[in-house]
């Protein structure tokens, strides 16, 4: 039986199987180990940095935000341009070295340092406002005590400075006001009146506070000092609303004799207990008005 004739292709060429390539797998090997090497480069790249331009970088952004910033804390990649073996250093966040003088891992310290500074900075503005605050009252005290002595009345009151503001005290002896008494007498309007051209050039609250001393009030018309030292304080606001302060600036307390100006046992407390405060409320917050005793003889 004859054997079937190979196929030719045209042309009188005989056509060959198709040749299988083993080695393929070598392509894919190659590109693998070239995308390792290129990986373990940018890794490598990343673990070090430009340290003159690092440190301008952290000036920028401190400048920029006000303080180190957080991102600086851990790695960054290598900045543009070439560097020196002696300006490159390795960034290990479990080393406490030093970038631009900042240990990387003082961060807490480095708060603890910032929120002194702040602290040290609010109280240095703190104190100078009490300062300015200090030497205001005393211009408002020179004032009232300038129109005082016209009248010849400058003995009868008294002037300090607390957290409150100035307080301007008026002895309520028998110059101003009668035994058991809370209408002003003529010599005490006219203290009240002396007063009033300094209150009208600030835009400062008014407080008015009366006192009684420790004895008790003898019959008549207020039963017990806490009526007598208010009446007499009311009566001291309703002659600064007479001579044109407004009301909406003032208020009127009184206290009995629940706050002694001096020790009760002293003989002097009999007469410098009964008086009546005119206090010139400071318009400083809380804590700047709390330093106003300190700062008042270092004006």
């Amino acid at each position: 039986m004859a054997k079937a004739a190979k196929p030719k292709k045209k042309g009188g060429h005989e056509e060959h199987e198709e040749h299988v390539n083993h080695e393929r797998w070598l392509v894919s090997y190659a590109d693998m180990l070239t995308l390792l090497f290129v990986l373990f480069v940018v890794l490598y790249s990343m673990s070090n940095v430009d340290k003159a331009k690092y440190a301008e970088l952290a000036a920028g952004l401190k400048q920029g935000f006000g303080a180190e910033s957080a991102a600086l804390q851990g790695n960054i990649s290598l900045l543009d341009g070439s560097a020196t073996d002696a300006s490159i250093m390795n960034i290990n966040p479990g080393l406490a070295e030093e970038v631009s003088g900042v240990p990387k891992t003082a961060t807490e310290d480095q708060i603890e340092q910032a929120v002194a500074a702040s602290d040290r900075q609010k109280a240095a503005q703190d104190l100078a406002a009490a300062k300015a605050e200090a030497e205001n009252l005393d211009k408002i005290k020179q004032q009232i005590d300038a129109e005082l002595k016209k009248a010849g009345l400058q003995d009868q009151v008294k002037y300090s400075i607390d957290a409150r503001g100035l307080i301007v005290t008026v002895v309520t002896n028998e110059v101003v006001f009668a035994g058991n008494k809370a209408e002003l007498r003529p010599s005490g309007n006219k203290i009240i009146d002396s007063v009033v051209p300094a209150l009208k050039k600030i835009p400062n609250n008014i407080e008015v506070d009366g006192h009684t001393n420790q004895l008790n009030v003898s019959a008549g018309d207020y039963p017990s000092g806490w009526e007598l030292s208010s009446a007499r304080a009311s009566s001291v606001v309703r002659r600064l609303i007479t001579d044109g302060i407004s009301d909406k600036r003032l208020m009127a307390n009184g206290f009995a004799d629940t706050r002694p100006l001096i020790d009760p046992k002293d003989p002097r407390s009999v007469t410098m207990n009964r008086r009546v405060d005119v206090i010139i409320l400071t318009t400083l917050p809380a804590t700047q008005a709390s330093l106003l005793p300190t700062v008042v003889g270092t004006k």
